[in-house]
């Protein structure tokens, strides 16, 4: 690995703790509530296409996704939706701002073994308020210099980023779970990143074996595998 590092920057979602689980799952309770009006499939695409023309509104997370869900249900039942099914949406998207933090594996032995020998931080997308929450009930801030909750990840946010914290961009190792997001503007920036999968991947993260090739980062079974390879 680069010896140069001194940074190394977490995401969250996924990477700390379960996240896109939960979506998976809110997903099938809101088809469920438009079962009615269209097919499950149909649901599960107009409500992805509502989410991607909503980013630009509403930005990452759970009350943007509400948001879309309640938009999409007011189209797909041509204006027909019953108030009731409006607050049992609602109650979705309460449901997911309250379920515990569940960490991933090995994830606070890494933080404990890495602490002291790099400048940790979290870089991650969302709602500001949302990933707050989870970092204060999750008790990993303790292990992290710095939180960046960013508007979106791209070459540029990155950049904004290091020269934040002062550093060259060979100084910076990026850990995440979404090639699109945590690893491939990072290596065209000139910093390091390392790709650790989670088992399920929103359809807005995922990239093309075309744009995987030709770029130079590692990808790890599991965060527990981290500290022998730095």
């Amino acid at each position: 690995m680069n010896n140069k590092i001194k940074v190394i920057a977490f995401d969250a979602d996924d990477t700390l703790w379960v996240n896109e689980t939960y979506f998976r799952d809110a997903e099938v309770a809101f088809a469920k509530l438009l079962s009615k009006y269209e097919t499950k499939n149909k649901i599960d695409q107009e409500l992805f296409k509502k989410e991607i023309e909503n980013l630009h509104f509403y930005g990452y997370g759970i009350k943007g996704f509400v948001l879309s869900m309640i938009e999409c249900a007011l189209e797909l039942s041509n204006y027909n939706i019953k108030p009731k099914t409006i607050e049992a949406i609602l109650e979705i998207g309460k449901e997911m701002l309250e379920k515990p933090i569940e960490l991933l594996e090995g994830i606070e032995e890494v933080l404990q073994a890495l602490q002291g020998k790099y400048k940790l931080i979290v870089a991650t997308k969302g709602d500001l308020l949302d990933q707050e929450r989870k970092l204060e009930k999750s008790n990993l801030l303790k292990y992290f210099h710095h939180i960046e909750v960013m508007s979106d990840k791209k070459e540029k946010d990155y950049q904004k980023l290091i020269k934040h914290l002062d550093i060259n961009p060979s100084e910076l190792l990026m850990i995440g779970n979404s090639l699109k997001s945590d690893v491939l503007p990072l290596i065209k920036i000139g910093a390091s990143a390392i790709h650790i999968p989670f088992h399920t991947t929103w359809m807005h993260e995922e990239v093309t074996e075309q744009e995987k090739q030709n770029e130079d980062y590692k990808t790890l079974a599991s965060i527990k595998e981290l500290p022998a390879i730095l």
